[in-house]
């Protein structure tokens, strides 16, 4: 247990006393340990959306802040200066901003990093980026355009994560243009970019080249980029570091979430339609009473609905860090709207042992995004400014 553990959890001092029904206080027995809590890290940010970390690096989180900004967190502790400042470049509105950061699989010895934004005309980028001769601050005059995809006059729908797969290419989630019910088409339009999970080689001297083994790499009825299609808005998604399985989270319309897993055994979602705008969840889109066609289609192992306030599903990780071992092989997932943190397991090709671990983990706030370290660790944060690691009761 972190040495720091008197700040840990604010969740258990909501649990700590309680009003009785005589009007005054009963302390309840405190959660057993073991018990997976919250402990706050890094001091106070500005609109955090994303936590990552370098490849073995177990110093330092980067935080991602929507306005442009990467901030390190060394030790626990935020350091003034960011490691890259993008404000100038980024639109801020509704869903846009600086929205993710990945560092390349080498990033040790080639110092590559690559960010995904949405430039100050709405449209999106991804933007490889080199470290200084400082490793806390980043080459700011080193922007390299990866890839750039117009964006229609809607703010959201961004999509907006990148990641290295367990094969070393770059993974780019993008959302399907923004708009009710996909009014532009492009989730299933195969010639379009838009409402498609991206794979990219980028290990070339710049941009990037297509791989081989790509779904469509040389099908002339589709984008060669894609990877998997048929996506409403994929704010996040992750790779199980130990099995390498895909765990997609895509925002729903107006009235089902989803989380969609793409064993490695069964390619990883190589190809994969996961059904937008034909379904939304496990139902057909528009509802009600409508029917339709689902052939083809991968449809999610769990969904939940628009009830209790919930409105939008923040994706995370499949945990497999040492901090919490009860949490081991569990998938954690949150609600923005209702606040509410929950896990899995996917066992069988199904989502077993379904646990609601508010009481614990939730942060109070509107949860922006999950993020893991180089150790596995799990972090949650708060479009509010805070940041949380997963712990567990001493």
């Amino acid at each position: 247990m972190d040495p720091r553990a008197d700040r840990v959890v604010k969740t258990l001092t909501l649990l700590a006393a309680v009003i009785g029904c005589g009007g005054g206080m009963v302390n309840p027995p405190p959660p057993p340990p073991g018990t997976p809590a919250l402990q706050r890290v890094g001091g106070s940010f500005s609109s955090p959306v994303y936590l990552t970390a370098p490849p073995g690096d177990t110093a330092r989180l980067f935080v991602v802040e929507k306005g442009g900004r990467l901030r390190i967190v060394r030790h626990d502790t935020l350091l003034a200066t960011p490691f890259l400042n993008l404000s100038g470049r980024v639109s801020t509105g509704s869903e846009q901003g600086l929205l993710s950061l990945a560092f390349h699989p080498q990033y040790a010895t080639n110092g590559r990093l690559y960010v995904y934004y949405t430039n100050t005309a709405g449209d999106l980028r991804v933007v490889r980026y080199t470290v200084s001769a400082d490793p806390n601050v980043a080459d700011s005059l080193s922007g390299d355009t990866v890839l750039a995809v117009p964006h229609p006059g809607q703010s959201n729908h961004n999509g907006g994560l990148l990641l290295f797969g367990p094969d070393g290419k770059l993974y780019a989630g993008l959302g399907d243009g923004g708009g009710g019910g996909d009014p532009d088409t492009n989730a299933q339009n195969k010639h379009r970019l838009l409402g498609k999970l991206l794979r990219l080689d980028v290990d070339g001297a710049s941009g990037y080249t297509i791989p081989s083994d790509n779904p469509f790499a040389t099908d002339t009825s589709a984008r060669p980029e894609i990877w998997a299609y048929g996506l409403r808005n994929p704010w996040r998604y992750s790779f199980d570091r130990q099995t390498g399985d895909l765990y997609l989270a895509d925002v729903g319309q107006n009235a089902w979430e989803e989380v969609n897993v793409s064993s490695t055994a069964s390619g990883r979602g190589k190809g994969v339609n996961y059904g937008w705008d034909v379904m939304e969840g496990l139902h057909c889109y528009p509802p009600p009473g409508t029917s339709c066609n689902q052939t083809g289609l991968t449809l999610p192992v769990l969904e939940y609905g628009h009830t209790g306030g919930a409105c939008s599903i923040t994706g995370g990780y499949v945990y497999r860090g040492t901090r919490v071992p009860s949490l081991v092989g569990h998938y954690l997932y949150a609600d923005y709207c209702a606040g509410f943190v929950r896990s899995f397991r996917y066992v069988g090709g199904q989502a077993t042992d379904r646990q609601d671990r508010t009481a614990q983990l939730d942060p109070q706030g509107s949860v922006s995004s999950f993020g893991e370290d180089a150790r596995g660790e799990l972090y949650v944060m708060t479009l509010g400014g805070e940041l949380w690691r997963v712990v567990e009761v001493p």
